[in-house]
């Protein structure tokens, strides 16, 4: 565990607004599988063929099996440290506190987090292609299940897929202008528009800490780096922020 910044107390003053963003790293400390292979396949597929409005447009059974298999591995997994020390956090934190997540499981919310935004959807969500009606889903769906708002086979993943705009990020450039802490844990840099945070944050001012495995792609944006399981070094991070209000 490294840190490169004598900010990370906030000795003159705590942060009254914090936004944190997470990865896939988080995730892969509970198991979750990876959505991108070494190989650059996912689960044995091209992301050309589960991952674009054009493959469930041209196979949409395929797809949805695709996503009824990671629906059902996260029957497996269970929140971990990291977490669990976020939820905690933010019923404990005094100040503004906003949670932005690229992960389309449900660890952060059963850990207890409620101030989530996910940025490319929910595995445990679909929506109508017709209404944008959104449905909760813990089961798996085919070509031909049906809505309630349409009765007919609408239904697709509330996934971003590629070619896709992230959502609400409205909401996440107005917080990350706002805040004057940004706190990147388990993200590799390469993905766009979430690798961008970081600058929106410290072009407005504030303090920025990169909590990874190792450096990011995009390590040199920020002005503090913690590396290790963020596991092991999230609780205690954390801990010395409130310590400081």
């Amino acid at each position: 565990m490294t840190a490169n910044s004598t900010d990370r107390r906030f000795v003159n003053r705590p942060p009254q607004r914090i936004v944190v963003l997470t990865g896939a790293g988080i995730s892969a400390e509970s198991g979750v599988r990876t959505f991108r292979d070494n190989d650059g396949l996912w689960e044995n597929h091209r992301l050309e063929d589960v991952a674009t409005p054009e493959a469930f447009e041209r196979d949409a059974e395929l797809v949805q099996r695709f996503y009824n298999a990671r629906r059902a591995q996260l029957n497996e997994v269970q929140p971990n440290p990291a977490h669990i020390a976020l939820a905690e956090f933010e019923q404990r934190y005094n100040g503004d506190f906003l949670l932005v997540t690229q992960n389309v499981d449900d660890l952060h919310e059963r850990a207890g987090s409620q101030h989530l935004l996910h940025m490319h959807g929910e595995l445990k969500r679909v929506r109508c292609t017709r209404t944008e009606q959104l449905y909760d889903m813990d089961t798996d769906i085919t070509a031909t299940t049906c809505c309630a708002c349409c009765n007919a086979p609408n239904l697709r993943p509330h996934i971003v897929w590629f070619g896709e705009m992230p959502l609400f990020m409205d909401d996440i450039f107005h917080a990350l202008e706002q805040c004057d802490l940004f706190i990147s844990i388990g993200t590799s840099g390469h993905v766009y528009p979430a690798a961008g945070f970081v600058e929106v944050a410290a072009n407005a001012g504030a303090h920025t800490i990169e909590i990874n495995l190792e450096p990011s792609r995009i390590k040199d944006n920020f002005a503090e780096h913690l590396y290790g399981k963020a596991g092991d070094v999230l609780p205690g991070y954390l801990q010395s922020l409130l310590d400081g209000e």
